[in-house]
């Protein structure tokens, strides 16, 4: 098995060779082929997307997605999953944006508080999963509805702040014709945690995990260590998404960071991702976050309801699903 199969599929159990790399090749190749797919029908249909203003526009998007979509991925490599990821980009928004105020100044305490934040939320629900044994769509339910109260409470449903000019800077300014300094951080993001997917002890055991924890904890792997690591990555890149969308708005706005849960999943899945862990990896992620984002862009374009967009990447959501159980079956 190559390097490239074993970042995307994980430890598995034995299999003939023959059905193992037949199944590798479907899973690797799958999402680059709906996105692909997705492209040329958009391309096709909306020729304006080819514009070097529009492909800018979805890169920025993709960046958003893409770095909350880290750490979905690997809550649900872990055979879990993160429900309150688009509550903390939307606290952190409403932080982020009250403290800086439109000021330089106040981007270090800004930045700090987004850290605590994300270590915060995600060190509870961590130690709820791991420790506690609260089902993790009830833990991070609970947190995420949390969350929102907090919001609120801050604020009072009014939109308060404003977003620094260094950080509109970061996320708007663009140079090498499409490319922002948001792009930039995903794309680093990305291969990173590919790498220490691929190549580090920490991702064996990951993966190990999410393949069966009573497996893992009898091979000497710390699964309790091992899953609050995980959410507490996914509550600092779902923070991270939430600064970042500061400046993309240029300010706040209660829920912003909602929408972001689903997509968020649907990313993943698309991206070859097993729902029951252990199996997948954020290369194929990267393309999920394109195909969400190029196929809700392209429902708007065609002038489709919200309701038919969400009826839309939803069926193909459920498609994947569908397609990826039944490969899982054959394995």
């Amino acid at each position: 098995m190559s390097a490239t199969s074993t970042a995307d599929t994980g430890p598995s159990a034995p299999a003939p060779a023959v059905s193992r790399r037949r199944s590798v090749s479907i899973q690797t190749i799958a999402p680059h082929l709906i996105l692909l797919i997705v492209l040329a029908v958009t391309f096709t249909f909306a020729p304006g997307y080819r514009s070097t203003t529009q492909v800018a526009s979805l890169l920025q998007l993709m960046g958003l997605l893409g770095v909350v979509a880290i750490g979905q991925n690997l809550a649900i490599l872990v055979a879990g999953i993160d429900l309150s990821v688009g509550a903390v980009m939307t606290l952190t928004n409403l932080v982020t944006a009250l403290v800086m105020a439109g000021s330089n100044a106040n981007m270090p305490l800004a930045m700090g508080l987004t850290l605590l934040i994300g270590l915060t939320v995600g060190l509870v629900n961590g130690v709820g999963i791991a420790l506690l044994k609260v089902p993790d769509m009830v833990m991070t339910l609970a947190t995420m509805t949390m969350l929102l109260g907090t919001g609120y409470l801050i604020t009072g449903g009014v939109n308060k702040g404003n977003a620094s000019p260094a950080i509109v800077t970061f996320m708007q300014a663009r140079f090498a014709g499409v490319l922002t300094g948001g792009v930039v951080l995903w794309v680093i993001l990305g291969i990173g945690i590919i790498l220490v997917l691929r190549k580090s002890v920490f991702g064996m055991q990951l993966y190990a995990v999410g393949l069966s924890r009573r497996a893992a904890q009898a091979s000497g792997v710390r699964v309790a260590v091992i899953v609050i690591a995980i959410y507490v990555i996914s509550g600092v890149m779902s923070a991270l998404a939430g600064l970042m969308l500061t400046g993309y708005i240029g300010s706040s706005y209660y829920d912003l960071g909602g929408p972001y849960q689903l997509k968020s999943i649907a990313a993943v899945v698309i991206g070859g991702t097993s729902i029951f862990g252990g199996v997948g990896g954020y290369g194929g992620t990267f393309s999920g976050v394109g195909t969400i984002v190029v196929l809700l862009s392209f429902l708007q374009v065609v002038g489709l309801s919200d309701a038919g967009q969400q009826i839309a990447y939803g069926a193909v959501l459920l498609l994947m699903l569908i397609l990826f159980a039944r490969q899982q079956r054959k394995n």
